[in-house]
């Protein structure tokens, strides 16, 4: 499944390049393959998800998934750099060129990975694995918190870096330069606090914290809203970027902890699916409300509702102790 979903990501990639080579690229031909990814992201994500925990033993499972955040966000990091490397010398085609060029080298590494468990082929037909999965969610303790907190994170906590052009260009009155300058804080966060989970291993109460940095986030989230000042604006989104590592990273590895190796796959699509699915709803919502009330207080509200949630969870529902009895 991993392997398909490369394949399509590069062949899409390739297309593209194709089309700005021979200057006939459309609008709907960026919107087409921009949803053909999609669906091969909608697979490839949970089973990359369900493989994570298959290379490593558990007693390590914590540490492999703040290095995988490592590597993603200094990807975020490096990524656009590159890209505006090459897109100022070579060009846009040679962007989508150099996309594809790079799905090889994982395509590559997956072909090299042993797996180390490999479930029963099953003879459900998907609605009824489907609801096999969403009711071992809801009977498995702790598991359907994880997963509402996992869609109202992304939902309001990623709006930051979702809008920063628009904060970027209206507050700060700046172009790439600043916009590329926040990112690499916001970057350079996720990785600090990745590298702090990895070496805090056998964290305890890892619910209580998680809760706790998704307060921390929303927090940040809304001082960042109403802060004029760039410097405090690099500090501020380099905190949120270390609170949204540090928070998914911990509730990733409740969630791989709690589920069993023969739901593992299940679990991690409707997990994975909440967890994208807060993304758009999220820039949806925010991008209807900043044109009526503007980009700070859109910003600020989602920052609030993220520390009442968050809040809720911690106090009302005493939701601390049940993450810490599942895991």
């Amino acid at each position: 499944m991993l392997l398909s979903s490369q394949y399509i990501q590069m062949i899409c990639a390739f297309i593209l390049t194709a089309l700005f080579l021979t200057h006939s690229v459309k609008v709907w031909h960026i919107l087409s393959l921009s949803f053909i990814v999609g669906l091969g992201q909608s697979f490839g994500g949970p089973a990359y998800s369900a493989l994570l925990p298959t290379l490593v033993p558990t007693k390590d499972l914590s540490n492999a998934i703040a290095m995988n955040s490592i590597q993603f966000n200094l990807a975020r990091i490096i990524g656009p750099t590159l890209g505006w490397l090459a897109y100022s010398t070579l060009g846009a085609a040679w962007c989508f060129a150099l996309n594809g060029v790079s799905f090889v080298a994982v395509i590559v590494s997956l072909l090299m990975i042993q797996v180390n468990f490999v479930p029963p082929k099953s003879q459900e037909t998907i609605l009824k694995s489907m609801s096999g999965g969403i009711s071992f969610i809801r009977q498995r303790e702790g598991l359907g918190p994880l997963v509402f907190l996992a869609f109202g994170t992304t939902l309001l906590g990623f709006s930051l870096t979702g809008f920063l052009p628009v904060i970027v260009r209206t507050v700060f009155h700046g172009g790439p330069k600043t916009y590329q300058l926040l990112l690499v804080c916001s970057g350079a966060g996720s990785i600090v606090e990745a590298l702090i989970v990895a070496a805090l291993e056998h964290l305890k109460g890892r619910g209580h914290v998680a809760l706790l940095t998704l307060i921390a986030l929303g927090a940040a989230i809304v001082a960042f809203a109403v802060s004029k000042r760039l410097p405090l604006s690099c500090i501020l989104i380099f905190v949120s970027g270390a609170a949204i590592m540090a928070s998914a990273s911990l509730m990733l590895s409740l969630v791989q902890l709690i589920v069993t190796e023969q739901m593992r796959g299940r679990v991690m699509s409707v997990y994975n699916l909440a967890f994208r699915a807060g993304i758009p709803l999220g820039s949806l919502a925010l991008g209807k409300l900043i044109p009526i009330i503007g980009i700070t207080e859109a910003l600020a509200g989602s920052g609030i509702t993220l520390i009442a949630v968050s809040l809720y969870f911690l106090i009302v529902l005493r939701g601390v102790g049940t993450f810490q009895r599942a895991a």
